[in-house]
């Protein structure tokens, strides 16, 4: 219950009234007058406070979070004292209701002054002639009761403490009118358990808002009042006497479903519950978001259909992220969707995860920029071993296949592997590190060293919040700037991070359907019958999967994955998070498709060729002064010999049914090796040109080659079972 602190006064009157009792015989000694000095000194009552400072002290138990209309999305319970909403104005409360509770409760409200003299001489003739009576205690005193708790505690009904409370009525009636001490009673009364004031009630016991209640419902409401804790048949009784004209039968039924299913507030849509979670921390809080209702309820609707349709077994998690481009305010945050979520109440949109193909767009478009690549360049998908820090790094591509030499375009939107590794050669794990923390991905504190050459394949862990904003600024020509969340949150101005002419490229490889179709097809979820540009990526051991794309006008992220880390199952890159990406952007431009962004200045077409049918003839986009008419790989002479197989980490069994002796395993040497030697386990095998036939022992191997002066210049580790 809440509790006033009154002014000095009270304090004062507080002394006065203790003074009393500690010398209450020395007042009888003063007779008649001294006997009514004592009871007006011991029934002095609490101070009443104002209307004013009643209303600023009330404290509801939620807090709410609204979309940029003003439209509710979700609450959160911060205080768990006692469950109550905002404060109810009068008029906002069914006459109904107002009526059968003045009727039940005090007839002649309207009529006396805070005390129902009437009423006491009725009471009190009925203790001496044993009749039945309603009661005296009125509106008011009970409104005095909840303003000063001490007026009302329980095994304190003494007639000195009814005096004191009637005492304390006829100063409220004095302060306030009748319709605020309705209103007042309305808000400050228990109505059953932890539950306090109409809105709360009203919304928990019946569903509805105090505005929308039934005669029925008023009934049962008033009936409740007067025992807040009885059981459902009482109810109905004392309902059924209230209200003759409704049906007894209706009541029963209606309030044994009332208090035996404890609602939710049912009008709460729980729309954004993690983002609730996450920014409603002070009771009354009410924040408004940037997040559009409409677009929050088709991103959610959008990922639950898609987790139902995986089934557990495969996914049993989802985020997304909608953003608007122009303005960098988040239309839609849906942290998961529950569901045969294991985990929750964990928010999957901030969670960080491992990032996968999708940080590859920024390494191709840094090499684009700084004029290493053009998106005709070719470069070589076969295998590729890298001596690190802890050994030797042997990148893999997605299928497991080689495709051979490959041109930018489709190496990027193909998502391959081994060519993002050697682009990164070119550009430096150091600088791309760099490069992604100014795009937004402030969870890479490491260097570049630290992640080495496996952050071009996405080792480090982000978030989808930052995939959004990363991916944003490509869509804002290479301009970053952090999203916004709520609308009185300062809106910052996007910073150039990439050249537009390097971000327009990268956005047109990743909106092409046909470069893309080497690895996903023609028909995938990421095509769309407008323009948009998109990336999938899947994390090591199929425990993330993400789809982050852009239209002219909107940034759509997705995250599909197990938030406790285990690995899904039979989940691709455009099986998993592809398709919400694809219907939220559907959606989003039902009423106006996407248009493609015009070249920004400086950015050249002109046909081009590639040798040996590598790729086919096309029209493709050039960087200023980096075109070029033909392509080609590079020649054996220009590249540097590795061994190609065995690939490093390779474990091969020998068939104990086939001789050892007929049991060979070919080497293989790519580049120019005139001069180079092949050592097994420090002994000359031969020259690398010959592609030697070799078997040892089981155990472990190590192949080096060296070249004519005896450096080493590639070696790889394998096993023989």
């Amino acid at each position: 219950m809440i509790q006033w602190d009154g002014p000095a006064l009270a304090g004062r009157v507080r002394s006065a009234a203790s003074w009393a009792r500690r010398n209450l015989r020395s007042l009888l000694l003063l007779g008649p007058i001294g006997v009514l000095v004592t009871l007006w000194l011991i029934t002095i009552p609490p101070v009443m406070p104002a209307r004013s400072a009643v209303l600023a002290r009330w404290q509801p138990s939620e807090a709410w979070l609204y979309d940029r209309e003003g439209r509710l999305l979700d609450s959160a319970r911060v205080d768990f004292h006692a469950r109550r909403l905002a404060w109810v104005p009068l008029n906002d409360i069914a006459p109904s209701l107002q009526q059968m509770v003045v009727s039940a409760e005090d007839k002649r409200f309207r009529d006396h002054g805070g005390v129902d003299w009437l009423a006491i001489g009725g009471a009190i003739r009925a203790r001496f002639d044993g009749s039945h009576s309603r009661g005296a205690s009125t509106l008011s005193m009970q409104v005095a009761g909840f303003l000063a708790p001490d007026l009302a505690t329980p095994g304190r009904r003494s007639w000195l403490d009814k005096l004191r409370q009637m005492r304390a009525a006829l100063s409220l009636d004095g302060q306030w009118s009748k319709d605020e001490i309705l209103e007042a009673y309305f808000n400050l009364a228990g109505y059953r358990g932890e539950v306090q004031g109409i809105g709360a009630a009203t919304l928990t016991l019946f569903g509805r808002t105090p505005d929308t209640l039934t005669s029925e419902d008023s009934a049962l409401l008033a009936a409740l009042l007067p025992a807040p804790g009885a059981n459902s048949v009482r109810v109905a009784e004392r309902a059924c006497r209230l209200a003759p004209r409704l049906s007894c039968a209706a009541l029963r039924q209606a309030a044994a479903d009332m208090t035996s299913e404890q609602r939710s507030l049912a009008l709460d849509p729980g729309l954004a519950p993690h983002l609730a979670a996450r920014m409603l921390n002070k009771p009354g809080l009410k924040i408004t978001t940037t997040l559009d209702r409409n677009v929050q309820t088709l991103a959610g609707e959008a990922l639950r259909r898609q987790m139902m349709a995986l089934g557990r077994d495969r996914a049993r998690d989802g985020a997304v992220i909608v953003a608007d481009n122009q303005s960098g305010d988040i239309l839609a945050y849906v942290g998961g969707v529950g569901g045969d979520s294991t985990a929750a109440f964990v928010d999957g949109a901030s969670a960080p995860r491992q990032a996968g193909s999708t940080l590859k767009p920024f390494l191709y478009a840094m090499a684009i920029e700084k004029g290493y690549l053009t998106a005709a360049s070719i470069l070589d998908d076969s295998p590729v071993q890298l001596d690190t820090a802890s050994g030797l790094y042997v990148p893999q591509n997605y299928d497991e296949a080689f495709k051979g030499p490959v041109s930018v375009r489709t190496a990027l939107a193909g998502s391959l592997n081994i060519p993002a590794v050697r682009t990164l050669l070119l550009v430096g794990p150091d600088a791309l590190r760099d490069r992604l923390w100014d795009s937004g991905y402030r969870g890479l504190t490491e260097d570049g060293q630290y992640y080495g050459y496996s952050l071009a394949l996405g080792s480090a862990e982000v978030t989808l919040v930052e995939q959004a904003a990363a991916f944003r600024g490509l869509a804002l020509g290479g301009r970053y700037a952090p999203l916004r969340l709520r609308m009185d949150a300062r809106r910052e101005a996007p910073r150039a991070v990439l050249s537009p002419q390097a971000a327009w490229i990268t956005g047109s490889i990743l909106s092409d359907s046909v470069a893309r179709s080497v690895t996903f097809g023609l028909d995938s979820a990421l095509k769309l019958p407008f323009w948009a540009a998109a990336k999938t990526g899947t994390s090591k051991g199929m425990r993330d999967n993400w789809c982050i794309g852009w239209s002219e006008r909107y940034t759509v992220a997705v995250w599909v994955g197990n938030l406790e880390g285990d690995s899904m199952k039979a989940v691709s890159g455009t099986s998993g998070a592809a398709p919400v990406w694809h219907d939220i952007m559907q959606a989003l431009h039902q009423s106006r498709p996407g248009k493609a962004p015009a070249p920004p200045p400086g950015v050249t077409m002109q046909p081009v060729s590639f040798d040996k049918a590598i790729e086919s003839p096309r029209r493709e986009w050039f960087m200023p002064g980096t075109a070029q008419a033909h392509f080609g790989a590079a020649p054996v002479v220009s590249r540097r010999p590795h061994i190609t197989n065995p690939v490093s980490g390779s474990i091969f069994a020998l068939d104990p049914d086939i001789p050892l002796e007929r049991q060979r395993l070919a080497v293989q040497v790519s580049g120019e090796v005139q001069g180079h030697r092949l050592l097994l386990d420090r002994k000359d095998i031969g020259d690398a040109s010959s592609r030697p036939l070799i078997i040892g022992p089981r155990g472990a191997h190590r192949l080096v080659l060296a070249n004519a002066e005896g450096r080493v210049v590639d070696q790889v580790l394998f096993t023989i079972r």
